[in-house]
């Protein structure tokens, strides 16, 4: 959510970076914003100036009711519970327009960042650099699915019984492997000085609405039924919500974060041949960095962030690129962001694999997230970033780690974590 300040002075400004993100259907949300809130401006002024006549008044009946003016103080009296009968209605209708003027503030995007580049869709998104030369084996990679089905590591068809589409187990060394990419990710993150957490999984509507967009909450949230809790699609949405409503001492931040959590996702519109593997699934696990801020310092952490994820996959042997997301992919909270994604031999592509965002202080303003400063408080800045996401890295680690012979290399960093393993055969039929 944007400053009100920034849309009563700069509202044009506002106006081109709805249009930079390709909403024009959300211009209206300008004008309709800068309405409210000169009406609640207005009710403001006028509730102020009702308080303080009533003062003088109640002064003036004291003094008619010494100088036994009885009639005259009548009057004043019933002037005096006129103006407190409008007092009242004033209230009320300031409550109303300051939640109307909220719910127009939070869908108007956050300012988008000067290095962000103007695209509609994620087909525009710009490539910034590439770590690890792309290789390609000189045999067929095979589809992912069917590498783990060789190497005896999944099950799909009993979680299709048990649970339907988008769900699968992991058995043996492959969910060895899925344990030790996480094991691995947080003790990276522990010795990079973030400190380890693990959230709770389920939050409410009031953390919901304060780290997304409601467009994002509706393709991507389960709700618990019969209860104000939603499962959470990414740790960051319990992270950024523990510190809803403080505010933090200066010496406290940066708060860096990395917290670990199941994550439970909708995935409306998920289609196409990837999705029949475990490339997009209602239920995965992920390790996550969070970065609470000063603003001063948001730009540089957002760089450091994802050069983290880069470090770690480079460490397992992945080629990866930065992919910096345009104006038309970016989530209307986000300043900018940012996309790693991992080298496929059999596609001969890459795809993504983690997502880094800096999201200055609309987070921050929706939860009422501040920091102490020497002139009073201001909004802290929050970034998160995905540290790894198994499915998608198990895709990019099976693909980029095959053998001709069906077996999988692992990479030293790894080995300490699979029992010193430093490869999955295939199993025998």
């Amino acid at each position: 959510m944007i400053d009100i300040a920034l849309l009563r002075s700069e509202p044009e400004l506002v106006r081109e970076n709805i249009r930079k993100k390709f909403q024009d259907r959300k211009l209206p949300l300008v004008d309709e914003a800068l309405a409210l809130d000169e009406r609640r401006r207005a009710l403001q002024t006028e509730g102020d100036t009702l308080r303080a006549s009533r003062n003088a008044l109640s002064k003036q009946i004291g003094l008619l009711m010494r100088e036994k003016k009885q009639a005259e103080a009548e009057e004043v009296k019933a002037q005096v519970a006129a103006n407190a009968k409008r007092l009242e209605e004033i209230e009320a209708e300031s409550a109303e327009v300051a939640e109307q003027l909220k719910a127009v503030m939070m869908r108007i995007p956050n300012i988008i960042s000067k290095d962000t580049p103007i695209g509609k869709d994620d087909t525009e998104n710009v490539e910034r650099k590439r770590f690890l030369e792309p290789k390609t084996p000189d045999f067929e990679v095979p589809y992912h699915l069917d590498i783990l089905e060789k190497l005896g590591g999944i099950d799909i068809d009993s979680a299709r019984r048990t649970s339907g589409q988008g769900f699968y187990y992991l058995t043996g060394d492959i969910a060895r492997l899925h344990s030790a990419v996480l094991t691995y990710a947080r003790d990276f993150m522990i010795e990079k000085g973030f400190t380890y957490v693990i959230p709770p999984y389920m939050i409410r509507s009031s953390v919901v609405s304060g780290v997304m967009s409601f467009e994002e909450m509706d393709g991507m949230m389960y709700k618990i039924e019969g209860e104000d809790l939603y499962l959470i699609g990414t740790s960051e949405h319990s992270m950024i919500g523990r510190f809803m409503g403080q505010t933090l001492d200066e010496k406290q931040l940066p708060l860096t974060l990395t917290s670990y959590s199941p994550c439970f996702r909708k995935e409306k519109g998920a289609h196409g041949i990837e999705e029949r593997g475990i490339y997009r699934i209602h239920q995965f696990e992920k390790q996550e960095m969070i970065v609470i801020c000063k603003p001063e310092e948001s730009e540089a952490w957002y760089e450091k962030m994802w050069n983290y994820t880069v470090e770690l996959f480079v460490s397992m042997e992945i080629p990866v690129r930065q992919l910096e997301c345009c104006s038309g992919d970016l989530a209307d909270l986000k300043y900018r962001s940012c996309d790693v994604e991992a080298w496929s031999p059999r596609q001969q592509k890459y795809f993504e694999v983690g997502s880094c965002s800096n999201l200055t202080d609309a987070q921050a303003r929706r939860l009422g997230i501040r920091y102490k400063t020497e002139k009073g408080s201001a909004f802290a800045h929050t970034l998160n970033n995905t540290v790894v996401a198994p499915p998608r890295m198990l895709i990019a680690f099976l693909e980029n780690h095959l053998r001709a012979d069906g077996s999988v290399y692992i990479p030293p960093v790894l080995r300490p974590y699979m029992g010193g393993k430093s490869e999955i055969a295939p199993k025998k039929n």
